[in-house]
């Protein structure tokens, strides 16, 4: 494979002799033996090979597969510490709780910002790697003002899609939950609303109910943040409906939903995004993908990268998964994974790659996307281009 300098920036650059473009773009979605041209860091054109327009340079594909960058838009990657001791218990038969987090808090607090920048980083490169071209990062792992905080601070160096989860669990020190919520709507949420563009809940037993859950975004939508939430995780729960309630971009987890929460999600539009890592990884009950498809719910598929509970930054891992065990096909699991992703954070600039897009793009070493479910666990990425310059 031909390719300019990684780094270089020209006017123009015809990727050629691509075997199958999956472009996102409903009306043509996939174009076999075809062609694409970036300008100025977006796509510029589309279609078949033979039919390409001239450019500055060339990337010469040789019949690979080509993708938009998965967005990944459920991560928490701004944390220390190490919970191998927790996830051993689990693997040996001990049942997954909230109670964990408050390990990793004790840990991130004690953390410097120069610590928790420097893993940040590592992770970010790790999905950027694997193919990651667009990720949301949450705090929620130092549930005080101060730390909450330098959480998004930091996270904010690395993507313009930073939530403020200071609603993650009750931390040990807080004097009661409902003290705890006034911090929270209050000065906490003060102070991170300048490094945030989202809010988020922890809707779950052992974390924040739904009086508590209602609360706290309906303050952080008055602060001008818009609301998605961690909702039915761990049993059924009122989070599902308090998402379409309130408007919410998305819901997150939704693996025990009733009938009413998912036509609650289909009516108000809220898009479903699955972590099937956390299911992987606490062995529990896999979400019914197939069922919000068939409803009409949109499905977004996100790693939940996190120390406890899904401690996986790879997106073709979760394409696997979401095939393999949540009933989705090949192709339903890349739009869950671009298309799904971009709007879950109610982007329309990734996830696609149709004309006017950023550049993001992904070069498999495979002739079909479909290979990322039919090879779990093989590297296939074999370039990333991201804002149209090749970064791995």
């Amino acid at each position: 494979m031909t390719t300019p300098e990684k780094g270089a920036r020209a006017g123009s650059t015809l990727f050629d002799r691509i075997g199958l473009l999956y472009t996102g773009d409903p009306g043509r979605e996939e174009i076999e033996q075809a062609a694409l041209v970036v300008e100025d860091g977006r796509v510029a054109w589309t279609g078949p090979a033979g039919r390409a327009p001239d450019a500055d340079e060339r990337v010469d594909v040789e019949g690979r597969c080509v993708i938009p960058g998965f967005v990944d838009s459920h991560a928490h990657l701004v944390f220390a510490g190490d919970r191998t001791a927790e996830f051993t218990a689990r693997m040996s038969g001990e049942r997954y709780t909230a109670g964990g987090i408050r390990t990793t808090v004790a840990a991130t607090r004690a953390a410097s910002d120069d610590l928790l920048a420097e893993r940040t980083s590592r992770l970010v490169a790790e999905m950027l790697a694997q193919g990651t071209t667009t990720v949301e990062i949450k705090s929620g792992y130092g549930l005080s003002v101060d730390d909450e905080r330098r959480c998004l601070r930091i996270a904010r160096g690395f993507t313009e899609e930073t939530t403020y989860l200071g609603a993650h669990v009750v931390p040990p020190d807080a004097a009661s939950a409902d003290d705890y919520v006034r911090t929270v709507t209050g000065e906490m949420l003060r102070a991170c609303a300048p490094y945030a563009r989202w809010v988020d809940v922890f809707c779950e037993r052992g974390a924040f109910d739904a009086d508590q859950t209602r609360e706290i975004l309906t303050a952080g939508i008055k602060a001008g943040l818009r609301a998605r939430l961690h909702a039915n995780q761990l049993g059924p729960g009122p989070g599902a409906a308090i998402a379409a309630e309130l408007g919410a971009a998305s819901a997150d987890h939704c693996t025990h939903l009733s009938d009413a929460d998912v036509e609650a999600l289909s009516s108000a539009g809220v898009v479903a995004t699955l972590l099937p890592g956390a299911e992987f990884s606490t062995r529990s009950p896999y979400p019914d993908a197939r069922r919000l498809l068939e409803a009409g719910v949109t499905v977004a598929l996100a790693t939940d990268c996190n120390p406890g509970s899904s401690f996986t930054s790879s997106m073709p891992f979760c394409v696997a998964l979401a095939v393999r065990e949540m009933g989705m096909t090949p192709l339903e699991a890349l739009r869950a994974a671009t298309m799904g992703g971009a709007r879950a954070l109610r982007r329309t600039d990734v996830g696609t790659l149709r004309t006017g897009a950023r550049a993001d793009l992904v070069v498999l070493e495979a002739p079909s996307y479909v290979h990322l479910a039919y090879r779990p666990g093989v590297p296939l990425v074999a370039q990333v281009w991201q804002g149209g310059r090749r970064q791995a």
